[in-house]
């Protein structure tokens, strides 16, 4: 059982062949987001090897202990209370108070998740993608201020964990920072529920239907659908997409489509493209979708519509290719270096060719049961025991 433990006097650091490391568990608390997901399968890997010790702390007063129950077995939770809002101004601004003073001493802190808190220890912060510099118009206030911070990690000598080498070259173009301290480490596939055998069709997307246990009702006089996954924001373009399934739409009366995600902020502009859409009655929007209800969710699907304006990694490709399902998605940002040859690129921002797109793959046939074996390989060389691998490397190297 993990359990919170007082920060030890003597501190944690490791010895010559084991690596203590403190790791930013805050993303896991609250509902799951990518970034989440990125942190419990980074946990999972780094505590089934025998060369590192890992940590838990999360940056909160309140829901400083619900991380006990979200990190694997053999790792620690060793800190002190952290209220969140006064660090986090007074980080943004200097470089105390030191995070050691509150999870104890270790070899590396790894802040995951664009802020890695000053430290005697090494540091290294983890950058998913450049979208609040590159498209601020499509972020939010709360995430405006991640340049500066990772800005001033990079200064201050932190090493950088990208998910790409996209990301990569654009934190070395953007911040100044040495090459050789910016390092890609590509994630593993967030794991999903097998659902339960009987729905849906073996292969081929013309021929699948909505899976028992997906819990979603199709509009009346539908019988398949194409699948949307991510949170309902700006970034992911979902109103290009309901611009391209009306097209698609007009020619088959039997499909559907269902957005899976929550409401972020600029949904509102979701509700006004459906407004103006000839097809909006054929358009479901599920919510957010627990890992059991999204394995059964794309187990149904015809084909994942992926058509992000931009993305630094991008997780629904790799798991709709582990369940068989053929993505069609855009050439935006990292999306091409993790898809490879194993989806259909389309221009971001291109309803048109997007329409066409699904409307080919919607057709099935050898070509696209081809694409669809070379998703099941693809998504297999994301693994985290590879992530852990990759970034054990990354924290010796800093450590140095």
């Amino acid at each position: 059982m993990c359990k919170a433990l007082a920060v030890p006097s003597q501190g944690h650091r490791s010895d010559a062949a084991r690596l203590s490391v403190a790791l930013d568990a805050t993303p896991l608390l609250g509902r799951p987001t990518g970034v989440g997901a990125f942190v419990a399968g980074l946990f999972g890997g780094l505590a089934r090897r025998d060369d590192v010790d890992v940590s838990a702390f999360a940056v909160s007063w309140r829901r400083r202990h619900g991380i006990d129950a979200l990190v694997p077995p053999g790792v620690d939770v060793r800190q002190r209370p952290m209220p969140a809002r006064p660090l986090h101004a007074a980080w943004r601004r200097t470089s105390w108070p030191p995070v050691d003073w509150f999870v104890g001493h270790h070899d590396v802190v790894h802040g995951t998740n664009f802020v890695v808190p000053p430290a005697r220890a090494a540091r290294v912060v983890s950058v998913h993608d450049l979208t609040p510099l590159r498209y601020p118009h499509l972020c939010d206030r709360s995430t405006l201020v991640f340049p500066d911070l990772v800005r001033r990690a990079v200064a201050a000598g932190a090493f950088v964990h990208t998910l790409s080498d996209f990301v990569a070259a654009e934190v070395v173009e953007a911040f100044g920072a040495p090459p050789e301290r910016v390092r890609t480490v590509h994630l593993g596939v967030p794991p999903l529920a097998d659902p339960p055998t009987g729905g849906g069709a073996p292969s081929g997307a013309a021929g699948r239907g909505p899976h028992p246990d997906a819990c979603v009702a199709l509009p009346a006089g539908t019988d398949r659908y194409v699948i949307a996954v991510g949170t309902v924001e700006p970034r992911k373009d979902y109103p290009s997409l309901v611009t391209a399934f009306a097209r698609v739409a007009a020619e088959d009366p039997g499909l559907a489509l269902v957005i899976v995600g929550a409401s972020g902020w600029g949904a509102g502009e979701v509700d006004d493209a459906l407004a103006r859409s000839p097809a909006a009655a054929r358009v479901v929007r599920v919510g957010y979708a627990a890992d059991s209800a999204l394995a059964a969710l794309l187990a149904g699907a015809a084909v994942l519509a992926y058509p992000s304006l931009y993305e630094g990694f991008g997780f629904p490709p790799l798991q709709a290719m582990a369940a068989g399902i053929p993505v069609v998605t855009t050439r935006a940002g990292a999306i091409p270096e993790v898809v490879g040859d194993a989806a259909v690129l389309v221009p971001p921002g291109d309803a048109d060719a997007l329409a066409d797109a699904l409307a080919t793959v919607l057709a099935g046939g050898p070509t696209v049961d081809a694409m669809v074996a070379r998703g099941r390989e693809r998504c297999r060389r994301f693994s985290w025991e590879a992530c852990a691998a990759g970034m054990v490397d990354l924290y010796r190297d800093a450590a140095r």
